[in-house]
């Protein structure tokens, strides 16, 4: 096993491939101890060559909203009337800091991530 670190993009292709080769390998093989290993080294090279921005808190509350099966209704209580939801939901009006911590206890959402500023709807 010769590993080494990923500095290029034709070393990451490299690591890909061999990591396609071996990645059904049995536990406890050295195959499988490279595998580990050349995942952790692909993670660290995609973080910092093609980073993912987390979404802004409306498409965080929407996404949430979909992995919870949840409908517009179902943040009345939260927002403050089926109206409210709508403007909130449709970039009309911004959250406030009372409904940013409903929102973080209903959806178990970071309040760091929904403090975050986004653009309103012309």
């Amino acid at each position: 096993m010769s590993i080494k670190p990923i500095k290029t993009e034709i070393d990451y292709r490299m690591t890909l491939k061999r990591l396609e080769e071996i990645f059904d390998a049995a536990v406890g093989t050295p195959e499988s101890d490279e595998a580990d290993i050349l995942g952790l080294l692909v993670d660290a090279y995609e973080k910092k060559h093609f980073p993912i921005d987390a979404p802004d808190p409306i498409e965080a509350i929407k996404i949430r909203m979909q992995e919870m099966n949840l409908k517009q209704v179902d943040l009345i209580d939260e927002l403050g009337g089926k109206n409210r939801v709508s403007e909130i939901l449709g970039r009309k009006r911004k959250l406030t800091v009372e409904m940013i911590r409903k929102l973080t206890i209903k959806l178990n959402l970071p309040s760091g991530l929904l403090i975050n500023d986004y653009q309103l709807s012309r």
